[in-house]
């Protein structure tokens, strides 16, 4: 078992590259100061969790690089002639807030350079089929009104789509390929969608006991978060059953699970209930439209989700007091309307 020194040090070299050139790189002590807004008795417990859970669900550049890399001779994508197959391809650039898109399609053309010695440019013909890039797809809102957009207006009237990502949330996922389809029916397009990710995380409500996300399986005896519960009406959140197996091993077991899910949750009512008028959007384990909130553990090297638990990204270093007074482990760049979540569909 890894010591407090050991597991600081470890979370630390994991998200090394967090924000690399914007922020300085985080160190132990880094880690340090954000754990020590815990209780003393959880600090070791909530480490060795969060260190083991970001050890499989941190994506550095170098993974994000790779990943797409190795798209690019995906004979079920490509068939085999990749050259021949990418000069044809169309690239989207429609992304309407953030910097993603622009930042994995530079990813891409380097890769592209390499492996087929043609640029992204270069590429693309009236007949291709279209790619989407991202890097990963939570709730689909920022990917499906991109593409809602493009359909609408710029779409021929046939297409194949493909969005590529790393990585997906399959209700976010199953959401955002229906809405798709009703968009270019409802103005006449026959256009095709396939999601391609490398893994896939579940989160649908009908399969919550092998969720892939931070959905606890018992309520805290917290007066503080019942407080919070006693707010929801409309969606009231139903606990997963402990145990069951997953297909993503991404926490060590139920036990350390379980003090992942308590103490970021409570963190979180903390930090929501110092804000004046939350939205209801924002929920405790990260913005949703139900439950606890999204629940992500996911965090890649250019940003963290609104997504992901309050506590691991909310707050201003510099803050003494107020809202903000919360010392973020992943300080999360913020766009305009970055925390506007698309119409959900809940009809699971």
């Amino acid at each position: 078992m890894k010591t407090r020194a050991e597991l600081l040090q470890s979370i630390a070299n994991t998200i090394q590259d967090y924000r690399a050139g914007e922020i300085p790189q985080p160190t132990p002590t880094h880690v340090d100061r954000w754990v020590r807004q815990f209780d003393s008795d959880v600090q070791i417990p909530l480490l060795t969790e969060l260190d083991f859970a970001l050890d499989k669900t941190y994506f550095s550049k170098n993974v994000v690089a790779k990943f797409f890399a190795n798209q690019i001779q995906h004979k079920e994508i490509t068939g085999d002639n990749p050259r021949e197959f990418w000069r044809h391809a169309n690239f989207l650039s429609i992304q309407a807030h953030g910097q993603s898109q622009g930042e994995i399609l530079a990813l891409f053309d380097d890769a592209l350079n390499v492996h087929c010695g043609i640029p992204v440019s270069d590429c693309g013909s009236d007949d291709g089929p279209f790619f989407y890039l991202d890097d990963v797809l939570f709730s689909g809102g920022r990917i499906g009104s991109d593409l809602r957009v493009w359909i609408q207006n710029e779409a021929p009237t046939k297409a194949t789509v493909h969005i590529l990502v790393i990585g997906t949330h399959r209700l976010g996922e199953w959401q955002t390929i229906k809405g798709l389809k009703a968009a270019a029916e409802q103005v006449g397009k026959t256009i095709t969608f396939t999601c391609w990710a490398a893994v896939r995380f579940e989160n649908r409500k009908a399969y919550k006991n092998k969720s892939e996300v931070l959905w606890p399986a018992a309520v805290p005896n917290n007066a503080a978060v019942g407080a919070y519960m006693a707010l929801e009406t409309r969606f009231p959140f139903e606990p997963r059953q402990a145990g069951c197996i997953l297909e993503n091993k991404i926490f060590s077991g139920e036990s350390g699970r379980q003090v992942l899910e308590r103490e970021l949750l409570i963190a979180g009512v903390k930090i929501r209930a110092g804000c004046k008028d939350p939205k209801t959007s924002m929920r405790p384990l990260g913005f949703s439209a139900f439950g606890l909130g999204f629940g992500s553990t996911i965090v890649t090297y250019r940003n963290c989700p609104n997504n992901a638990p309050l506590p691991l990204w909310w707050g201003d270093a510099t803050a003494t007091s107020g809202a903000m007074h919360w010392y973020p482990l992943l300080p999360r760049k913020t766009y305009a309307q970055s925390d506007v979540l698309a119409d959900f569909d809940f009809e699971l």
